[in-house]
């Protein structure tokens, strides 16, 4: 059924906007950010339903693979929400309107809206129904589709005793499916229908205390544990893979698949390393600057791959790709989950620069933050888990790169030395490369070479400014 947005507003009594104040739309989508980039959800909206918005200031915040990035408002208008936060919706699916005057938006988007369009990305449709909003008898605002609301008229049925099902409690006609004008369905939750059918309970004998008077799960359960019947016992919870936990599980699922991994693994005598910190640190700490073992390892492996550039390349659909500078990542723990915020061109820069960088490109990346940039274009991974006591591990290629290191604890052990059994600060490390890519003997010596490094820190001296 089709109906413009002009004859909607006609419709719904009491609707404060005219066709005097208002006379288009403008229709919000969820962007696309990256060719890569299939969905994404809104994580904060930075203005509530019916709200003004003027045109550049930032409108919601979204989430996809990458990053939490703001998006700002394309026209200045009355803001209408259609996509709550934490929905993982395609790109270029529907999120909200802003209704506007003429001229407040970019004129090749500003459009008469007459149907809600389809979005079709990867061969789905996503079909997003305009709403309105009525009154029920006491004054409160109701949220129903035009198709609903038409079919409740002829029904001479009061949308007050409906519950919707819809997104924000929006009433659809699914939800009068079942209905007449004589017997009006009783307002309940889903979940307080199924726990009242498993236990034989009559919704009309429960006094609902939810919104509108709906039947929610907590009176169920009262009149359960009233009339002595069980209660129902709650099932686990199945919470669907989603967003940033999705594009992780997607990613890594494809690098073990396709890729023929292999893993290299050597034992580090770190002493000399350790020390060579505390003298740095004791140096820069007029400046009051601290410098991390993280920002020795990037420096050290970046310099490595100035050496042995083959660890520096990736595998795309059109060829091997060699690439030129060392943007080294490291794997970063988040509340979200994993992220790998990059150090661009560190063969480049002293350890104070990648200090710097790196301090600032965690701190986005663990506020939710980051830009574009601090997470693409990586070349080479690092991931660190000597702070929990680790070991030795074999961490997952980042695709499309060639290699990722993974270093385990600093702790001392006995060893022998010249013959000798002393006591030394040691440290396991790893690298894990595509076989395609790489043959083992040069990841080898790629390892080797980091180790060097980490063992005889004078040598870096010899690393050009």
């Amino acid at each position: 059924m089709e109906m413009t947005w002009k004859s909607i507003k006609k419709e719904v009594d009491g609707d404060p906007m005219s066709d005097q104040e208002f006379t288009s739309s403008y229709q919000v989508v969820m962007p696309r950010l990256g060719l890569t980039m299939v969905d994404g959800k809104i994580v904060e909206w930075y203005k509530k339903d019916g709200e003004w918005v003027e045109k550049g200031e930032p409108l919601f915040a979204i989430e996809n693979e990458k990053a939490t990035l703001d998006i700002e408002a394309p026209a200045s208008g009355k803001l209408e929400i259609q996509i709550e936060p934490d929905i993982v919706v395609p790109i270029l699916s529907p999120v909200g309107l802003i209704h506007t005057k003429d001229g407040s938006g970019s004129q090749h988007h500003q459009k008469k809206i007459e149907s809600q369009p389809a979005t079709k990305q990867s061969n789905k449709l996503v079909d997003i129904p305009i709403h309105v909003e009525t009154k029920s008898s006491t004054g409160e605002k109701i949220r129903v589709s035009p198709k609903a609301r038409k079919t409740a008229r002829a029904l001479g049925l009061d949308l007050s005793m409906v519950a919707g099902s819809g997104i924000r409690g929006m009433i659809v006609s699914a939800d009068l499916a079942s209905t007449s004008g004589e017997h009006h369905p009783i307002k309940a939750t889903p979940v307080a229908r199924r726990k009242a059918a498993e236990a034989g309970v009559e919704l009309s004998g429960i006094t609902g205390t939810g919104p509108r008077g709906m039947v929610c799960k907590e009176d169920v359960e009262k009149i359960l544990s009233e009339s002595s019947h069980p209660l129902i016992e709650e099932e686990a919870s199945i919470t669907p893979l989603a967003g940033l936990r999705k594009v992780i599980a997607e990613r890594l699922g494809k690098s073990w698949n396709e890729r023929p991994q292999v893993n290299l693994t050597t034992e580090v005598d770190a002493s000399l390393f350790v020390k060579a910190r505390e003298q740095i640190n004791r140096e820069l700490g007029k400046k009051e600057i601290k410098i991390s073992f993280n920002t020795l390892l990037i420096k050290i492996v970046a310099q490595a791959i100035e050496e042995f550039p083959y660890m520096n390349v990736s595998l795309l659909p059109e060829g091997l790709q060699q690439h030129h500078q060392a943007n080294i990542g490291l794997a970063v723990d988040t509340p979200r989950g994993l992220m790998v915020p990059q150090v661009k061109n560190a063969a480049k820069k002293n350890f104070e620069t990648i200090q710097k960088d790196l301090d600032a490109v965690v701190k986005r990346t663990m506020e939710g933050t980051t830009t574009w940039d601090d997470l693409t274009g990586g070349t080479f991974t690092i991931t660190n888990l000597g702070a929990f006591e680790i070991d030795a591990f074999s961490p997952i290629i980042n695709p499309p790169e060639c290699a990722i290191l993974g270093v385990g604890r600093i702790h001392e052990k006995a060893v022998v030395v010249d013959g000798q059994i002393v006591v030394r600060a040691m440290m396991a490390i790893s690298v894990s490369f595509d076989h395609r890519l790489v043959d083992g003997a040069p990841a080898a010596r790629f390892l080797q070479r980091v180790k060097q490094y980490i063992e005889q820190p004078f040598l870096w001296s010899l690393w050009e400014k």
